[in-house]
């Protein structure tokens, strides 16, 4: 399913600021994310990725190189690409929808210093259902009210730089998009609060679908009071997404040390 970048992958012979103490905890920080997502069942083969602009730079990010699982990330593995398809560190070349999905959301998104696609089943079965994917039953969801966007248009893989600019444009000021028949895409302004999302989303959406699977109608939450718990939520997300982040690198630093080599 995974579809190898054919377009030039030669970039510039020497970049300056692509080992600073700064990319190192980058590089750390998101090769954790890899790992633990993969632990928690949330990765997809050799398919789906993540990517997480270079600290200081609007031009390059880091992205995990093609034919390799989540669980075999570290961090001295991870690419860092130009928005033009060059490989300008690191050996290999990303996913080709990898580079056409998040150059383009980047590019298009200033804000989104974070991208994580993928397939995570729960998240993934909500978006192969017709109509409003969260239905604002569960506390957890809460934390999504107001951040979502639905891209109704499936249109196949993104293989070229005009679908990775139409699913730039279906996710709009939205954190999350639910690509109906395919998948989640979750930004965020950082990494931390991109993996706190992606955790989160999962997890909400595995309690509805089992909440629906008992073939009881759902108790929605009030409008009132989904309101004032999102804004509640949304208040402490920064601090909770940061500890959340150090939290997973402390356990991995235990049982899965070599994320950092």
């Amino acid at each position: 399913m995974a579809h190898e970048l054919q377009i030039e992958t030669q970039g510039p012979a020497t970049i300056e600021g692509l080992d600073t103490p700064a990319v190192r905890e980058a590089r750390r920080d998101l090769a954790a994310c890899f790992r633990m997502a993969a632990r928690l069942g949330l990765s997809e083969g050799i398919c789906n990725h993540f990517s997480l602009m270079l600290p200081g730079r609007d031009d390059l990010f880091l992205v995990n190189p093609y034919g390799y699982g989540f669980s075999e990330i570290t961090a001295s593995m991870l690419l860092v690409c130009d928005m033009h398809g060059h490989v300008v560190a690191g050996d290999g070349k990303p996913e080709a929808t990898a580079f056409f999905i998040h150059a383009r959301v980047h590019m298009h998104h200033p804000r989104a210093r974070a991208a994580f696609h993928t397939h995570m089943p729960n998240a993934t079965a909500l978006a192969m259902l017709e109509g409003e994917p969260l239905a604002w039953a569960g506390q957890t969801a809460l934390k999504f009210h107001g951040r979502t966007a639905v891209d109704e248009d499936y249109q196949g893989l993104a293989l070229d730089t005009g679908e990775g600019d139409r699913l730039a444009a279906a996710m709009g000021e939205a954190d999350i998009l639910f690509m109906k028949n395919h998948g989640v895409l979750v930004v965020g302004e950082s990494l931390a609060a991109c993996w706190d999302d992606l955790y989160y989303l999962e997890r909400a959406a595995e309690v509805q679908l089992k909440a629906m699977s008992a073939g009881r109608a759902l108790q929605r939450i009030p409008a009132d009071i989904l309101l004032k718990t999102a804004a509640q939520m949304r208040g402490g997300d920064a601090e909770s997404a940061n500890a959340h982040l150090q939290s997973i690198k402390r356990v991995l630093s235990r049982i899965e040390p070599d994320f950092a080599d």
